[in-house]
């Protein structure tokens, strides 16, 4: 089995951060940590507080992104959980519906998305129109195939610079990673 904390000759990220990327931090930052995530993913959960604690303490010194990669095959919510962010995303509350989802992910199979989107503080009937017309999954898929160009197979992935990530997803394994990066 290869060692998952060794330096990584890895795919580099093929699309670049752009606009289009939903971050938090500044463009200009020495630091980009992109995560390709999955919002049914266990593992993304158990990664969700980690990089929450790094954008907190690196400030403006870390740019965090975060692209779709809804693994249907295994997480069937995962697909709409990613629109549904979407959609909180153009009433400009894609975060808080990110957070949500992370938060509520172990009753996402139960939950209605449209509570969620309460949560968030978003218009309702936006909301569920946006969710009924699908007019957010080119947009998941682009990200889903963006990961796969990039090499990703599974979440979380992560790239650090541009660079894929294969160390350990802990706390002291990325913060090692991003504080080396700079």
């Amino acid at each position: 089995m290869p060692d998952d904390s060794a330096p990584s000759s890895s795919p580099q990220l093929t699309m670049p951060v752009s606009e289009r990327d939903h971050a938090l931090g500044p463009a200009d930052a020495p630091l980009t940590l992109l995560e390709y995530g999955d919002y049914e993913c266990p593992n993304c959960a158990n990664v969700f507080p980690i990089l929450k604690r790094l954008i907190e303490e690196m400030g403006d010194q870390l740019r965090f992104v975060f692209r779709h990669f809804p693994l249907d095959r295994v997480h069937p919510r995962a697909a709409a959980a990613a629109e549904a962010s979407e959609a909180a995303a153009a009433q400009g509350k894609f975060w808080e519906m990110h957070d949500l989802l992370y938060a509520n992910q172990k009753d996402l199979a139960e939950i209605d998305l449209g509570l969620l989107a309460l949560k968030a503080g978003l218009e309702i009937y936006r909301f569920e129109a946006d969710i009924s017309s699908q007019r957010f999954a080119k947009r998941v898929r682009e990200d889903l195939e963006s990961g796969e160009a990039s090499g990703v197979k599974g979440t979380p992935t992560l790239f650090i610079n541009g660079e894929k990530y294969a160390g350990k997803k802990t706390y002291e394994g990325i913060r090692e990673a991003v504080g080396g990066a700079g």
